[in-house]
């Protein structure tokens, strides 16, 4: 009988460990996971702080109970510090004792996700501070967001979790300001598709500082103001949304190879560069549909497949992963956005001979309710018209239309091909041309 040892309990870890299961009924499954919580949605934190009435067992996908039920074996507030793959053990603290023990394995897979960095600056470990990745920092936020007294609100960093952070906080009556260091808010999209969600969320009474750098937060005990280099801003709370970076750290010594970045290189099966050891989700690269190379793209859908992979590649199969597209989306007042494949800014640094074309169409006939204009970009290379990448914004129907691009890029489909893919139609879904065909068929 195998061992497994899994580090991590979260998107990709139980994805393995359910995965192997179905297939492989007598392997030991055992999981290590650093926080208090299993398999939950970290996307959905920003409606758990803001909703009323929510609680963190409305983000749990599977409780606890029931993985032991199917004979595996999670392990709370347990934390890895090494591992040892010349003797193959793993070095583990049990968070609430103390007590730290060796545990060996025959197959490893890490999956240990990411962390939220904080800014080199004083201030940040004031009450008041707050980073936003797991439950328990949710849980964290919660609890200071409803105090009578937190009225002001700075975040720092412009990008999904700022984005996502700062609207839900202004839907509930707080006073908002993004600071951002650069002037490119949501880097991922194209800076034209980027504007309409800063148009918006500063419709919500948002108020967004770019190109402004934090220089420390102040306060007696607690956050109370945020110096940049261009003032000094009120606050009752600050949120941390600056990046992340993998959680890998307790590898340095391993002999794993790690990227720039400090991600686990894999390839697409899963495996890193030494046998039986095998990661994927945030702390891991990813290879690129369209790049034809690894990425660092920590997304919770990419984490879940490449862990369904591993699950079965951890008992001796060689399924490879087809690749990504970072397919996104992020909900900004009435706005929808969505991309996939290359950005053109990503198109041009990898030397592509692209062309790009915008379009604005209505997501349903004009004389329908619910009729709203769109706007799509794709991006395309020059000659074959093969289909690299795609934006969108709007009020509705965005991310359905970006999702049909993906599996038109996923496919290898022309611009052409997608100009006369046959779309659903009806009024009340889509007009007869849909806007992809009307899209596709700007490209020259």
């Amino acid at each position: 009988m195998s061992k497994i040892i899994i580090i991590g309990g979260n998107a990709a870890g139980l994805s393995a460990a359910a995965k192997h299961r179905r297939i492989f009924k007598e392997s030991e499954i055992v999981v290590y996971e650093k926080g208090g919580y299993l398999s939950y949605a970290s996307c959905g934190l920003p409606y758990f702080v803001t909703v009323a009435g929510t609680t963190p067992d409305s983000l749990i996908e599977r409780e606890k109970e029931q993985f032991e039920a199917e004979g595996i074996r999670p392990h709370l507030r347990h934390e890895v510090l090494a591992v040892m793959p010349q003797k193959k053990k793993v070095l583990v603290k049990n968070l609430v004792t103390g007590a730290e023990f060796e545990d060996a394995y025959d197959k490893l897979f890490i999956s240990t996700g990411s962390y939220s960095m904080k800014p080199q600056v004083p201030g940040t470990d004031l009450a008041g501070v707050f980073t936003f990745k797991s439950i328990d920092d949710g849980i964290a936020v919660k609890n200071w967001v409803s105090r009578p007294e937190t009225g002001e609100i700075v975040i720092i960093g412009g990008g999904y979790i700022g984005f996502e952070m700062a609207e839900a906080l202004a839907g509930i009556g707080k006073k908002v300001r993004v600071i951002h260091r650069s002037e490119r808010l949501l880097k991922t999209f194209d800076p034209e598709i980027a504007a309409l969600a800063r148009q918006e969320l500063e419709r919500l009474g948002v108020e967004i500082n770019t190109n402004e750098n934090i220089r420390a937060i102040a306060g007696d005990k607690k956050a109370e103001q945020v110096i940049t280099d261009k003032g000094a801003y009120k606050a009752d709370m600050v949120l941390l949304a600056v990046g992340v970076r993998p959680a890998t750290s307790f590898l340095k010594d391993s002999g794993i190879a790690l990227g720039k970045n400090g991600a686990i290189v894999i390839d697409r099966q899963m495996c890193t560069n030494l046998p039986d050891i095998y990661a994927a989700g945030d702390c891991a690269e990813i290879y690129h549909m369209v790049k034809k190379a690894n990425d660092y793209i920590p997304l919770a859908t990419t984490a879940n497949k490449c862990g369904r992979i591993a699950g079965e590649n951890l008992g001796g199969r060689q399924i490879e992963f087809p690749g990504t597209l970072g397919s996104a989306a992020i909900n900004v007042g009435r706005l929808e956005l969505a991309r996939t494949g290359l950005s053109e800014a990503e198109a041009a640094s990898l030397g592509f001979d692209y062309k790009t074309t915008t379009i604005t169409a209505y997501n349903k006939p004009t004389y329908y309710p619910g009729s709203y204009e769109i706007q799509l970009k794709m991006i395309y290379e020059k000659g074959t018209k093969r289909v690299l990448g795609a934006q969108g914004a709007g009020n509705s129907g965005v991310v359905l239309r970006i999702d049909a691009i993906a599996a038109a890029i996923s496919g290898g489909l022309t611009a052409e091909q997608l100009g006369y893919q046959d779309f659903c139609y009806a009024p009340p879904f889509a007009t007869v041309w849909d806007p992809v065909n009307i899209l596709a068929n700007t490209a020259k």
